[in-house]
């Protein structure tokens, strides 16, 4: 019986394996293609568990790959066996309270966003891609964005989370004190093994784990082994976020929230060269800024280019008065190589102009154009060249593909000076072979660098191995992370024993035997990546 029979059996929710359908699936954000078998489309957790049971019991090797948006740059969503699609039927609010919410893994983040800003609260560390990605996405990929400078990463957020595991039933994680953690660990079953494994691996290396801790205000790569115990907690959903599917499949998450701050200023400041990068930073980042923003030039004259495309997205302004304000970046004959957006927030418009004015005043002996934007239609400009950086990227690539391999690298801002002129010197020699733009989260060093690059060409896609050996090697020397956001998927994932070491990497091998023993939850990402396979599955078109 064909497999898709064989899965409409079992579940409730649809199941496809028509061309059209499998073709969709075989992409996400990235630059791979994966085809897979089937598509399914569960009602709700009760055909998780089943169709986990079934290919438990497959002898053909059959995997699950979950996917909710499909928006992951680094071939997360995409795999062989069976795509399991969230968005179309787990897709809802459960309930919000006083400070929190509970949600369905599908349901987009914009949609989540709206009911909880009824109740005036907010997920604080969504990602740029606010409006097109998924909750469950973003904590399956440890995603962050612009408001992590002054809140933290979304693992600080993630206060339960329920997840199908290997052996076909559900389990809820969340933090467990001593006596807790003793009552799971003494459990003969599979959850009483995972937690005396997963207790005991941490407690017999924790000298190898504290030393490969990265020297980074975040980081998506590897498991998350440094906060799952310290001594006093013992919390197993910080293994699930940011382990994109490999562990087990999310099926509800609960978020604490936070109150927004009522109102912002931005302060836009204009870098002519990255000569004092550094002390710049520092100056702003003691002024506290909510969030901490750059884009450089390649990107605003990506904007500047197709400005009355992107007045379509104007909320506070008509797309006549929205187009005219960037007729001065079109009649300027060099554009700032840096542009900065610090943005102050507080509960009063006065607090918050005086923190951006004490930043611009910081910043009088630098001799810099700085200008204060005080309402949402003198910012609206600069937030959506910083939001749409990759959108316009890839609407605009023509025979061109925009290529997300080193797009997520961070290191400390106070390398910056040194770092970004190297970086900029490894990359110069590929420019007859793409163009890159590079914007992110200057706050915490944290880059997105995408190339536009034509990967029909055998020339352009060799490329990519050979660029990004260089530029991990780099940010390696620099202490950093190869991913502070994305996580690793296919593209980082072969890269994890050289950033880690030998070590730490086996004890992510080991858990990930320790959670899914038959490899049977979206095989090839991360600790079961090899080159080989990446390499051979990036897109020729």
């Amino acid at each position: 019986m064909p497999l898709k029979d064989d899965l409409q059996k079992i579940i409730k929710g649809e199941v496809l394996n028509d061309d059209q359908t499998l073709t969709t699936y075989s992409k996400d954000a990235s630059i791979f293609e994966i085809k897979p078998q089937a598509v399914v489309y569960p009602r709700d957790c009760e055909d998780i568990k089943k169709l986990v049971a079934f290919v438990n019991q497959d002898p053909n090797n059959l995997s699950i790959t979950p996917r909710a948006a499909g928006t992951d740059m680094t071939g997360g969503a995409i795999g062989e066996g069976i795509i399991l699609d969230v968005s179309k039927h787990l897709n809802k609010l459960i309930r919000v309270t006083k400070d929190s919410a509970t949600v369905q893994p599908g349901m987009f983040y914009r949609d989540f966003e709206a009911e909880t800003l009824k109740k005036g609260l907010l997920l604080p560390t969504y990602p740029a891609s606010r409006e097109i990605c998924a909750v469950g996405g973003m904590a399956a990929s440890n995603a962050g964005g612009e408001l992590e400078l002054a809140y933290g990463p979304i693992n600080k957020y993630l206060r339960k989370v329920k997840v199908v595991l290997a052996d076909g039933n559900e389990y809820t994680f969340e933090a467990l004190n001593q006596n807790q953690l003793d009552k799971k660990i003494a459990q003969k079953d599979f959850e009483g093994k995972i937690y005396s494994e997963v207790y005991n691996l941490i407690e017999n290396n924790r000298k190898i784990i504290e030393e490969s801790r990265p020297k980074v205000s975040k980081n998506s790569t590897g498991f998350d082994l440094w906060n799952v115990w310290n001594e006093e907690t013992f919390d197993l959903t910080k293994l699930i976020i940011g382990s994109q599917g490999t562990l087990g499949i999310i099926t509800e998450l609960e978020f604490k929230l936070v109150k927004p701050k009522k109102n912002q200023v931005l302060l836009v400041i204009f870098l002519p060269n990255l000569l004092e990068l550094d002390k710049v930073v520092q100056k702003v980042l003691e002024s506290k800024p909510e969030a901490f923003e750059c884009f450089d030039d390649q990107t605003l004259k990506l904007a500047v280019d197709h400005a009355w495309d992107l007045t379509k997205s104007f909320k506070h302004s008509n797309r006549l008065s929205a187009y005219l304000q960037f007729l001065p970046e079109k009649w300027q004959k060099t554009l700032p190589s840096l542009t900065l957006l610090a943005n102050f927030t507080a509960d009063s418009v006065s607090e918050a102009k005086e923190k951006a004015m004490a930043a611009k005043l910081a910043l009088a002996s630098f001799n810099l154009k700085t200008e204060i934007k005080n309402t949402p239609a003198t910012q609206e400009k600069y937030w959506l060249i910083r939001h749409k950086s990759f959108g316009l990227l890839m609407k605009y690539a023509k025979n061109s593909k925009a290529s997300s391999f080193i797009d997520d690298i961070i290191v400390k801002p106070e390398y910056l000076p040194e770092f970004l002129p190297k970086l900029n010197a490894l990359i110069a020699p590929y420019k007859d072979r793409m163009v890159y733009t590079l914007a992110g989260h200057i706050g915490d060093g944290n880059f997105h660098i995408i190339p536009l690059m034509d990967l029909s060409r055998e020339e352009v896609r060799a490329v990519i191995p050979e660029l990004m050996e260089k530029v991990f090697k780099l940010v390696f020397e620099y202490k950093g992370s190869m991913s502070a956001e994305h996580n690793d998927g296919l593209i980082r994932g072969p890269y994890l024993p050289e950033m880690y070491g030998e070590k730490m990497y086996q004890l992510f091998k080991s858990i990930k035997q320790i959670f899914d023993p038959k490899n049977i939850f979206n095989p090839h990402k991360k600790v079961d990546a090899t080159f080989k396979y990446s390499l051979d599955h990036i897109v020729k078109s």
